[in-house]
């Protein structure tokens, strides 16, 4: 997709704004699904590493990585929910962002393999001596336990919020995108997607930067 890069240039000037000389800063991009909140925060990584070539000015940490195990959902009944606040091990994240934001060590962190529809524990490396973290999931500001717990350790938050229209469209044409018929697209995106975009939507504190932008997102 194309994005217009004023969106990315907001999220930096924040950075600029928030960066705590000689420690670590850490921004939580946040939206509910089909917000293109993943995009944005890959291009703020992206162009935040750019001027260093092969050096890392900046650690892209999805919360995608805290999906727990089809094995785990199943059992608990919640596989068609995959994706819901319940599904993922919110703790665990918690505890992982506060040892980001207090630093000084290298930090293994894990991330979801698509392809295999499962968590990779440790595929993810921050080392100690990278400045700035991107922590980017749609329940980063969640006003509920226990992702409540991650109030308080960002130095900025961004929220993306289409509206639910275009989340609803942009959904479907993603399940479209994996080679569902248009039904099951749609039953998919309306029984669990846009059940969680609205959690999202209505139930997140307020964020340092609101990005509504109505473009096509993934």
């Amino acid at each position: 997709m194309v994005r217009t890069i004023s969106e990315s240039d907001a999220v930096l000037d924040l950075l600029i704004q928030a960066r705590r000389p000689g420690k670590r800063t850490v921004i939580g991009i946040a939206g509910p699904p089909g917000s293109g909140k993943s995009t944005l925060a890959e291009e703020v990584v992206e162009r935040l590493n750019a001027p260093l070539g092969s050096g890392s000015r900046a650690v892209l940490l999805p919360m995608d990585g805290f999906h727990l195990d089809n094995e785990v959902l199943a059992a608990r009944g919640l596989l068609a929910r995959k994706g819901a606040p319940e599904t993922f091990e919110a703790a665990g994240l918690v505890r992982l962002v506060r040892r980001v934001r207090d630093g000084g060590a290298n930090i293994r962190y894990p991330l979801f393999d698509r392809t295999l529809d499962r968590c990779l524990t440790d595929a993810g490396l921050l080392k100690a001596e990278t400045p700035i973290v991107v922590v980017e999931g749609n329940y980063l500001l969640l006003d509920a336990p226990p992702w409540d717990g991650l109030a308080g350790l960002f130095d900025a938050t961004v929220f993306l919020a289409p509206s639910i229209e275009t989340l609803e469209e942009r959904l479907i044409e993603r399940w479209l995108s994996f080679g569902f018929s248009p039904e099951e697209a749609a039953e998919k995106a309306r029984g669990n997607d846009l059940k969680n975009a609205r959690l999202v939507l209505e139930h997140s504190r307020a964020a340092d930067l609101l990005l509504t932008q109505e473009t096509e997102a993934t």
